[in-house]
């Protein structure tokens, strides 16, 4: 077992010995041939870096989804699937006052929903409008459903905004609602003849709403601090769009 052992250690001693060495010269020459790779390779980076400094990054399926033929596609069969399925158009409750909110940006929609937001004046997000609601007028609602916010104001939440945030449309400027004469002069014939009958007119909508209604302006919402720094969190709190009923008066505590 000795001699075995012994032979077997002489064995390897003359295997190390056989292992070549390489010469000072070549491993040099190898250092700096890699060096000069890596030098190669960072400077090839950096030019890449600089050509794309002024481009845009493109997300094909983020694209695909905020494409403007696919908002129109999608608006399209939205309309279709209401004229064949006519009980979407119902009223939903028996209150005929609706107060809506527009929350959601419009970039790209088609163009009957580009006209529905202009001819209810909500042209600026987080701004807001009273609306009677018949069966007539429900299909403008769910034209538009998608990208606004609507329900049942009460009386308390009527009389906050008109306080608050009501402004008239007199020869096209915009005026605070803090004169009765005012409110007198436009509204007179209707038998309106101060704020408080301008409020009871609106929150319990007469022959005259439509009238009465054109006289004021769009409610224009204050968004909270916070939005700005934290807008996913923000249109969390705000809720999905499209009808709440009753809850829409938490909303105007919240925005008004």
């Amino acid at each position: 077992m000795s001699s075995s052992r012994c032979s077997g250690n002489m064995a390897e001693q003359v295997q190390r010995k056989k292992i070549p060495l390489v010469p000072e010269n070549l491993l040099k020459k190898r250092k700096a041939y890699q060096a000069l790779k890596a030098t190669q390779a960072k400077q090839a980076l950096l030019d890449k870096k600089e050509q794309n400094k002024g481009k845009k990054l493109k997300f094909k399926r983020l694209e695909w989804f905020l494409h403007d033929s696919w908002r129109q596609q999608r608006d399209r069969v939205r309309l279709t699937r209401l004229e064949v399925k006519p009980h979407g158009l119902e009223v939903p409750d028996k209150h005929s006052l609706a107060f809506i909110v527009r929350i959601q940006r419009i970039n790209g929609v088609s163009s009957l929903v580009q006209r529905t937001i202009a001819r209810l004046c909500l042209k600026k997000i987080f701004s807001g409008v009273f609306f009677r609601v018949t069966p007539q007028t429900m299909k403008t609602l769910r034209i538009v459903e998608p990208y606004v916010t609507w329900g049942f104001p009460n009386l308390k939440s009527v009389r906050e905004l008109i306080l608050k945030r009501g402004q008239a449309k007199v020869k096209n400027k915009t005026i605070p609602l803090t004169d009765n004469t005012v409110i007198e002069e436009h509204l007179g014939k209707y038998g309106v003849i101060c704020l408080q009958d301008l409020i009871h007119e609106i929150a319990f909508p007469g022959k005259n709403f439509q009238a009465i209604s054109a006289f004021l302006r769009p409610f224009h919402l204050s968004m909270a601090r916070h939005a700005t720094k934290n807008r996913v969190g923000f249109l969390k709190e705000v809720g999905l769009p499209g009808y709440r009923g009753e809850r829409i008066n938490q909303l105007i505590r919240q925005l008004n």
